[in-house]
């Protein structure tokens, strides 16, 4: 290796550790979200970006060719985004509206994950981080994830994004696994936003989980700031032609099509999933609010056995978990196949802790 090289691939390696890390810090910070302790959790958080900053300034000072411009574009847009995030998390105490101003900040999480996913088949810590904690000791997995990044005919898998710029309303992204083999379906995983949302980064809230099991995962973009709750229903026919477009392109499991949501996300997963010819088989809200009134021009045969996932957080200020556990027990008397998760520490936010356990409950035989 000459000297450039082993300096480029020393300046990698230097600021891939604070880097990931950092992301890791956002994620807490997004999990653990609720008004009154917000200044505590920043306060808590500490400053990991004072490492990125440092490793990001030595970064820049080595000279890197045109073939590998894009991964040393990749790796200071990533750093560049948690700095930002961090900087606007703090800033957000000095804001009339603080958890407006924290939730602007965490978007930049997205904006790092999305920029350094592209180059996880390149560098082995990168990948890991895209991985359930309990998938990166798999060795199988990453021989395959492995083998998969030096293939030359996988343009139609990884991420990609159809009229879902993050301007762009009624658009979606989807995720398909490197490994995808067109000869054995794939469970497919709907993952709808929150109130003013988006697809494009909501999707990073089941990366890991879709990457980690070999599940494609589809992340659409409401056509308003929310999903159409009321009259006129645009978003279902739109849901409905996605999940076409998702099959005539992929094979899917039909056995196996989960639909989650969070906070509004989740309400309107209620709503397109009760239907009585709605195509999942699964149903998870997260977060979100449903009135059991609305289950009484429901179809009994639909929700009679349909598996249901319900996770609540016991400090929800938006959605409290009493009218959850309401929502639980007119489902359950309706015949529906419920499980009701009710978690002490979360607040209104996705727990992504919580993917797991869906995951093994969606995918149990």
């Amino acid at each position: 290796m000459s000297a450039d090289n082993e300096a480029r691939l020393d300046a990698i390696m230097a600021i891939l550790p604070p880097l990931l890390h950092s992301m890791e810090v956002l994620i807490f910070i997004g999990r653990y979200l609720h008004p009154p302790q917000l200044q505590n959790l920043i306060d808590h958080a500490g400053a990991p970006d004072t490492g990125v900053r440092t490793a990001l300034a030595q970064f820049s000072t080595i000279d890197w060719p045109d073939r590998l411009a894009d991964i040393n574009r990749r790796i200071k847009d990533a750093g560049d985004a948690v700095c930002e995030a961090f900087e606007g998390l703090r800033a957000a105490e000095n804001e009339d509206d603080r958890m407006s101003a924290a939730r602007r900040a965490m978007r930049r999480s997205t904006r790092a994950a999305e920029a350094l996913y592209p180059i996880a088949g390149l560098l082995p810590p990168v990948s890991q981080f895209f991985l359930e904690e309990g998938a990166r000791t798999d060795e199988a997995l990453e021989a395959r994830l492995s083998e998969a990044a030096c293939r030359v005919d996988n343009e139609n898998t990884g991420v990609i994004h159809a009229n879902n710029d993050r301007g762009d309303r009624g658009g979606f992204s989807v995720y398909v696994p490197e490994t995808y083999d067109a000869s054995q379906p794939l469970p497919l995983i709907v993952a709808l936003h929150g109130g003013h949302g988006h697809g494009r980064l909501f999707l990073w809230s089941w990366i890991r989980e879709a990457r980690s099991r070999g599940a494609i995962l589809l992340s659409p973009t409401s056509f308003s700031d929310t999903w159409s709750l009321m009259e006129p229903d645009v978003d279902i026919d739109n849901l409905d032609r996605m999940l076409r477009q998702i099959k005539e392109h992929w094979e899917i499991d039909a056995t196996r099509v989960l639909l989650t949501g969070m906070s509004d996300g989740g309400t309107f997963a209620y709503l397109s999933g009760l239907r009585v010819d709605a195509p999942f088989t699964h149903v998870a809200p997260m977060s979100s609010g449903f009135h059991p009134l609305l289950l009484e021009d429901a179809e009994r045969d639909r929700i009679s056995g349909l598996p249901i996932y319900i996770v609540h957080g016991a400090l929800d200020w938006m959605f409290p978990p009493h009218a959850a556990r309401d929502t639980h027990q007119s489902l359950a008397d309706k015949g529906a196949n419920v499980v009701y998760r009710e978690v002490p520490d979360l607040s209104h936010a996705h727990a992504l802790d919580e993917n797991g356990a869906i995951m093994d409950w969606f995918l149990a035989k």
